[in-house]
């Protein structure tokens, strides 16, 4: 079984432009069922919005939500990752950046996210094939 991140990331990114105001961001994040947005300047990924952001810069600095840019609000630079990296590796990635969506991009194009959600469904497998690796040799062999 693989355990690299192209095998849970999520494939469906929902993206908006870095000039849209964060109150038609936040209605397109509703729309998407996703707790964020990539960012794209023109066609390059350049940053991501969270729920997390809208509660931080706009809520909390009441700010005009559409007065504000998601290029305001925005994390930036992407902290991202290869597609063929190991999912543990990954995981790293985001304890070391407080990080729970981790875009995965290669040569600056986006393949997916992946999610702690997405991680934690993966150590699920993991455990339970450790689990039965032990299991079996751990049972005397009866011929």
């Amino acid at each position: 079984m693989s355990y690299l991140v192209k095998s849970y990331m999520v494939k469906e990114v929902p993206t908006i432009a870095d000039y849209t105001s964060a109150i038609d961001a936040a209605r397109a994040m509703l729309k998407s069922g996703r707790g964020f947005l990539i960012i794209l300047n023109g066609e390059s990924p350049v940053g991501i919005v969270t729920e997390h952001d809208f509660v931080e810069k706009i809520i909390g600095r009441e700010s005009d939500p559409t007065k504000t840019t998601v290029g305001e609000i925005m994390s930036s630079p992407l902290i991202s990752v290869d597609p063929d990296e190991d999912l543990l590796k990954a995981s790293e990635l985001m304890q070391k950046h407080h990080i729970r969506r981790l875009p995965v991009m290669k040569s600056g194009i986006i393949y997916g996210v992946l999610t702690s959600r997405d991680i934690s469904q993966g150590c699920i497998n993991y455990v339970d094939k450790a689990t039965r690796e032990v299991l079996r040799w751990a049972v005397p062999f009866q011929p």
